[in-house]
């Protein structure tokens, strides 16, 4: 099937040559399938709906051969959605395929960084994702501190608010969302370190609802602005609010559900002392919301990942060393197009792309704009084929298996 992708350019730039000239023989050589637009030969090209097609392609890298796996979407499609998949609550994780199919998806890829493991004793993790969170048009979580990240190093420039998204009129951009929040009493206002993120800013005051889920909060307090590592703060507040005024205070983080319409807040350091100045009976009012920083339109989808290509080059810095399995989205023709990848590899023998050759690649397959998203183990594609009632997964989990991941990128369509 002919896919709608972005115009074929030359490529110009130290980082995009060094990375093409290691795939150029196996993109040369390859052959199948190849879409209308776009350098990437394919070996096989399956159409899943309406303005949403399946692709699989083959490169040579490091001296081993890397498996690809691309969901194109047309958004110029009004029969076609993409939207954030979650597990029910941002400290949650599940399977790519699960959320794909309990939201009757057609195909999906894992989506942001996440906190997968923990260096403080005793403290759990909270499976929340790095970056950002929009789901059908709705904030549900912002950026935690770029030293508490999970992930790579990113490029130069790079920060945890980085996002890739659509918006209202269908067109996908790369943007920062950056959290605007606010707690106002009788004292005075004060501004927000986060909202519903596993960790807070030093002497920040977080804001959590009831999408945060059930897990403990605990994890919010750990860390510091410089080292992810570095140990939990034990001067730490909390206060609960609904309906404009405190009802519960509490010395440490606590854990479980919140009840929807309460919003529970967490300060450490500096941000414990101003929590304790309230009381139960006290007016607080709380608001928090996710601003781009290079749209005017809202987002009906955003996820987190670090930028590796904008406008057709790769960002400057990009890893060009580590060869990993990668995860990728990205787009083109003026963000009409929309492409989710998945390249298999495997740890233990160096295969896979580094992500500078991730930048080539989505450039090659008709992205000017792109971001990485998690790999390794997280890494994982799902299609659902014409008539069948379940999505099946496409890749080659590098463990061998689905990893229940913080988030995915899912993609709908009518009249399939």
């Amino acid at each position: 099937m002919a896919r709608s992708g972005g115009r074929a350019r030359v490529r110009t730039g130290a980082a995009a040559a060094a990375a093409l000239g290691v795939l150029g023989g196996a993109l040369a050589g390859a052959t199948g399938a190849r879409a209308d637009s776009g350098g990437m030969p394919y070996d096989r090209v399956e159409r899943l709906a309406h303005g949403v097609s399946y692709g699989e392609f083959t490169v040579t890298a490091h001296g081993a051969a890397v498996h690809g796996d691309v969901l194109t979407v047309d958004l110029r499609d009004p029969r076609v959605g993409v939207d954030l998949l979650t597990p029910g609550a941002v400290a949650a994780r599940a399977t790519v395929s699960g959320m794909a199919d309990a939201r009757h998806a057609v195909g999906a890829v894992n989506g942001d960084f996440f906190n997968i493991s923990e260096e403080h004793p005793g403290v759990a993790p909270t499976g929340s994702s790095d970056g950002p969170e929009i789901s059908s048009g709705r904030a549900l979580k912002a950026a935690v501190p770029d030293a508490q990240r999970f992930g790579p190093a990113m490029p130069p420039g790079g920060s945890t608010q980085d996002v890739i998204g659509v918006g209202a009129d269908r067109r996908a951009r790369l943007d920062r969302l950056v959290l605007h929040g606010v707690l106002r009493t009788d004292r005075g206002s004060t501004a927000l370190g986060g909202f519903n993120q596993y960790a807070l800013p030093a002497g920040g005051i977080g804001a959590y609802t009831a999408g945060w889920g059930a897990v403990s909060r605990e994890r919010a307090v750990c860390g510091s602005d410089t080292s992810r590592a570095a140990p939990c703060s034990t001067d730490t507040y909390e206060v609960a609010v609904r309906r404009g005024r405190v009802v519960a205070v509490a010395d440490a983080p606590g854990q479980g559900p919140i009840a929807s319409g309460t919003t529970v807040l967490v300060g450490r350091d500096g941000g414990a002392d101003t929590l304790r100045a309230l009381h139960v009976g006290d007016r607080a009012l709380v608001g928090e919301r996710l601003a781009p920083t290079s749209s005017r339109v809202p987002y009906v989808f955003a996820a987190g990942g670090f930028p590796v290509l904008r406008d057709g080059e790769p960002l400057p810095g990009l890893d060009a060393k580590t060869a990993a399995t990668r995860t990728a989205a990205g787009f083109g023709d003026h963000g009409r197009t929309l492409y989710l990848l998945a390249l298999d590899g495997a740890a233990e023998t160096g295969a896979g792309l580094t992500v500078a050759e991730l930048a080539a690649v989505m450039r090659q397959i008709g992205a000017d704009d792109a971001v990485n998203l998690d790999g390794g183990g997280s890494t994982t594609l799902v299609a659902r084929a014409p008539g069948d009632p379940a999505v099946t997964v496409r890749n080659h989990p590098s463990g061998g298996a689905e990893r229940p991941v913080a988030n995915a990128v899912g993609v709908f369509a009518g009249g399939s």
